[in-house]
């Protein structure tokens, strides 16, 4: 142990000349590295990601909390392991492929079960760990020479989502609720012999819904937990928040009856609550070589939903928040040189129900760029009258405004957005499938809105607008949210007018 400690200082006095971007080392400093590599979890992130790309890695202190945590795994001082944190901020690099191949590194037949809420990523996170424990360095670190069991991979191990090593251990990838049968995780026996690591489970515009979240969290509670070889195999779900009860806060709340360590890493670390809100001594980043105080700010103000969840690992029910309506302008007159969309969403029901809406918005040419909200048509109708508006309403706008159509899901919805193009022929006319949450897909608007950068005409219209964006998403109705975030997100598009222009007959003039 002492010699351990003397041999750890040496290499730490020499730090500038290891983590450098030369790659040509002292024989002796390189030999002590390899020795603290094999030993220290988070020295060996560091030093192999300064020998596979070249240059040195820019940490913040997250990522030593990190490996510190996954330590505490691997010595078996942590069975349940809960890190919440922000998306691109290592935590993938550092859960699965380095702490999978750096405990491979010391248990040769350890057995990992890795999922992600895509196959394509866990496939793609277990080849990157494979790439890593048949690294030349790698194999410099784990080795004879220094008392190791050498990790050997089967050449007939060539498949993303499975590979083996000739000792026994195995890693397999499946996407969240796949099939795992006949395989599992960790070791009958003491000490540690492999884990489940859990990935992001949870898609971000999907969390919102019950049914997926709720089929994330059965897929864990039927699927994940039956896979453990042994009591003694942890479990470790790595993610950011994005809903109250996704995965995290389901275990947090003693959904599965089992205590879990939690690592909760904030991106904006509030140290002086006295002071203004927006005032930047207030905080500090957790990692300003990523964002720093200011952008973590515009964040907040952009996006708070997603920023109080994904950031901040502290999601709430939406409160009203989301749109700050007093910050919009009202001006007399559309700019000459202003460029329209109209979104439109489509209600169903004559009289009652959701409203449809057809909502024209404008960006002023520059140097002003604002976006204009120029009109809003809004009436509860049926299918037939709905039709008989979108042409009236083409008409009055003129052929210089592009209609942009939203598609639901399946046939029905095919056939809906086919007849309208044949209604709008001679307009250009965009259909786009509706996908994602609705906050998620209103946040880009809202954050305009939010910052001063979008004005309206003074019109009837403009109260109902503004009373639904102080609701959102709380409020009956969203239905002119849902048609202008459509109308931004068109306008924002870099082909503006490269939609499907409908030709099939020419409108009445």
């Amino acid at each position: 142990m002492e010699s351990t400690q003397v041999e750890t200082t040496q290499v730490e006095t020499t730090d500038t000349s290891i983590f450098s971007k030369s790659g040509e080392f002292n024989p002796e400093v390189t030999y002590l590295a390899r020795r603290i590599a094999a030993e220290d979890f988070y020295f060996y992130s560091r030093w192999m990601f300064l020998k596979r790309k070249g240059y040195q890695w820019l940490r913040g202190p997250h990522h030593k909390a990190i490996c510190d945590a996954l330590t505490r795994v691997y010595k078996g001082e942590v069975k349940r392991l809960i890190i919440n944190i922000a998306p691109r901020y290592s935590k993938t690099e550092l859960a699965v492929i380095n702490f999978i191949s750096w405990t491979m590194g010391h248990v040769p037949d350890a057995e990992f079960i890795h999922t992600s809420y895509s196959s394509r990523l866990a496939s793609n996170n277990s080849w990157q760990t494979r790439d890593l424990v048949s690294h030349e360095e790698f194999n410099r670190i784990f080795c004879d020479e220094f008392g190791r069991p050498c990790v050997h991979l089967k050449t007939d191990s060539q498949a993303k989502d499975e590979w083996r090593t000739v000792e026994g251990g195995c890693m397999y990838a499946v996407g969240m609720g796949g099939t795992i049968t006949g395989y599992g995780a960790g070791k009958q026996r003491e000490g540690f012999g492999g884990a489940i690591v859990i990935d992001d489970p949870h898609k971000a515009d999907e969390a919102r819904s019950d049914v997926v979240r709720q089929s994330v969290i059965d897929g864990f509670q039927n699927t994940l937990e039956s896979r453990l070889n042994s009591p003694h195999t942890p479990i470790i779900l790595i993610m950011q928040r994005l809903h109250e009860m996704d995965l995290t806060g389901w275990l947090l709340a003693g959904g599965n009856g089992e205590k879990w360590e939690h690592l909760c890493l904030e991106t904006l670390i509030d140290k002086d609550t006295t002071k203004a809100d927006y005032d930047e001594t207030r905080y500090e980043a957790l990692w300003p070589a990523k964002h720093t105080v200011n952008d973590l700010l515009r964040l907040k103000t952009a996006k708070p939903y997603t920023f109080i969840g994904q950031y901040q690992q502290a999601p709430s029910a939406p409160e009203g928040n989301i749109f700050k309506p007093d910050k919009i302008g009202v001006i007399e007159a559309i700019p000459a040189g202003t460029k329209f969309v109209r979104g439109w969403d489509l209600g169903a029901t004559d009289g009652s129900g959701d409203y449809t809406v057809g909502f024209k918005l404008g960006r002023i040419p520059a140097p002003d760029g604002r976006w204009v909200i120029a009109d809003i048509v809004r009436e509860q109708m049926g299918p037939e009258d709905a039709e008989k508006s979108l042409k009236a309403t083409a008409g009055r706008d003129g052929r210089s405004t592009k209609v942009r159509l939203s598609q639901d899901p399946g046939q029905a919805g095919k056939s809906q957005i086919k007849n309208l193009l044949k209604l709008l022929a001679g307009y250009t006319v965009v259909a786009k499938p509706i996908s994602g949450d609705k906050i998620v897909r209103a946040e880009p608007f809202a954050a305009q809105v939010n910052v001063g950068n979008v004005v309206a005409l003074d019109r009837p219209w403009l109260e109902h607008l503004m009373e639904e964006m102080r609701m959102f998403p709380n409020g009956i109705h969203d239905d002119m949210i849902d048609a202008g975030s459509d109308a931004f997100s068109e306008l924002n598009e870099e082909s503006f007018f490269d939609g499907c222009v409908a030709e099939d007959e020419a409108p009445d003039e």
